[in-house]
């Protein structure tokens, strides 16, 4: 691993906008599916996923899902039964209500939650199939109450067999009762515009790849998105009180991911350092995807020495993190001082994996230096809020003038005449 000084060092990577050529093919096919339904996704599956169906095929069975339920083995549904009670206890816990401030006058002020109609979740298929994902898309919106949440996912995440049965079992257990076979921009396209088989829906959520991305990003303000993530992103803060062993492991159980991941050591200890990237190549050396890794880590990944902590910090507030482990003594005492991380990971036994997969919080966070400014999936992702004003006839009277003043200023005669007929009719009574 390469070894930086924390000062010359920022994660932001370029946002990933894709190539003109892929840019134009991601147009036209959610052209074709908005304008053709059906048929185009029809021909878009035959043709990316080479899988022929019937629109009465789209949809995935009860019997094939209860099919799913012997096709995975019982410590895997435990496990995910467990992991599905605690991110939804968790998101729980963000449920805020509708509220009401009546004033003395009579004005009524408040905001009114009502949760979207309709989710659409798009879950990947391709290099690995992510049924944590499921539960992290699907739990937030029916915690906040979605009544009607879809799930797409491509024809062949379990190979020719068909899609992956343990997609279909986390999705039953996370209640997802609408369920289609198709991927791609072909399916971000259908969820957006409808189809005469999949009716549209209001925000389209979860990951996929460049082209998922691109579709999702051009139908943005059709229907809402979650987020235009980059590649996975780990920061390890560390001083000389780290094991080197578990810094190297979960450093690497983000370069797995792909070989865009990024993973960064951000140290006081060059001691610590040293014995890191000793640490990275043992155990590269018998890691399954060892290929991948290998690429994220010589491409992506660093060591960063700080000379104090105060570097060490403001080094990782710049660069903002999606995963952020910190392994110091009193990880406590620093956890006031971090700014900027999508989600925050306090000792040595809080790894990464713990976060993704079973703790409760949501695994879905912002990438790329964007947890800046923005946030993991949340409850709050699946509400929309309405402005709820009543104004008395005192209160209009006593603030009708300040209101016209204002809105003469703007040039909006109307606006203040708006005001203004009502002064004078409620003045002369």
């Amino acid at each position: 691993m390469r070894v930086l000084r924390a000062e010359q060092f920022g994660l932001t990577r370029e946002v990933e906008y894709g190539t003109p050529e892929q840019n134009e093919a991601v147009r036209q096919i959610v052209e074709s599916v908005r304008t053709e339904g059906d048929a185009a996704l029809l021909a878009f599956t035959e043709k990316f996923d080479g899988v022929r169906l019937e629109a009465a095929g789209l949809r995935v069975t009860a019997e094939e899902i209860e099919q799913a339920y012997g096709k995975v083995e019982a410590p895997f549904l435990e496990a995910i039964r467990e992991a599905a009670a605690n991110i939804r206890a968790f998101h729980e816990k963000q449920l805020r209500q509708s509220w009401v401030d009546v004033q003395p006058d009579g004005t009524m002020l408040g905001q009114i939650l009502r949760p979207l109609k309709r989710v659409g979740v798009y879950v990947p298929g391709g290099k690995a199939a992510y049924p944590s994902s499921v539960l992290m898309n699907v739990i937030p919106a029916q915690v906040a109450g979605v009544p009607e949440i879809v799930m797409v996912t491509p024809p062949a995440t379990g190979g020719r067999a068909g899609i992956d049965p343990y997609i279909l079992v986390a999705a039953a257990e996370a209640g997802v009762k609408e369920l289609y076979r198709v991927g791609g921009a072909q399916a971000v396209a259908a969820l957006a515009y409808g189809t005469n088989t999949i009716a549209p829906v209001d925000k389209i959520c979860g990951p996929g790849n460049i082209y998922v991305a691109l579709a999702k990003r051009a139908v943005f303000g059709a229907v809402d998105i979650d987020s235009i993530a980059g590649p996975s992103e780990i920061v390890v803060l560390a001083d000389d009180t780290a094991d080197a062993a578990y810094v190297a492991a979960d450093l690497l159980s983000q370069a797995e991911h792909d070989e865009m991941a990024s993973a960064i050591l951000v140290t006081t200890s060059p001691k610590l350092g040293e014995a890191v990237a000793s640490e990275v190549e043992r155990q590269l050396a018998t890691l399954p995807k060892a290929d991948i890794a290998r690429k994220s880590i010589d491409a992506n990944g660093a060591i960063l020495l700080a000379e104090t902590m105060e570097e060490a910090l403001a080094a990782v507030n710049r660069m903002a993190p999606e995963h952020l482990e910190v392994m110091v003594a009193e990880p406590m005492g620093l956890l006031g001082r971090i700014e900027n991380a999508g989600a925050i990971f306090l000792g040595p036994y809080s790894s990464e994996p713990v976060g993704d997969y079973f703790a409760g919080p949501n695994h879905i966070l912002p990438t790329n230096g964007t947890a800046r400014f923005s946030s993991p999936v949340n409850v709050d992702d699946f509400l929309k809020k309405s402005s709820l004003i009543y104004y008395s006839k005192d209160a209009l009277l006593k603030n009708g003038e300040k209101i016209m003043t204002l809105a003469r200023h703007e040039g909006l005669e109307a606006h203040a005449r708006a005001i203004g007929i009502r002064l004078e009719r409620e003045g002369e009574q």
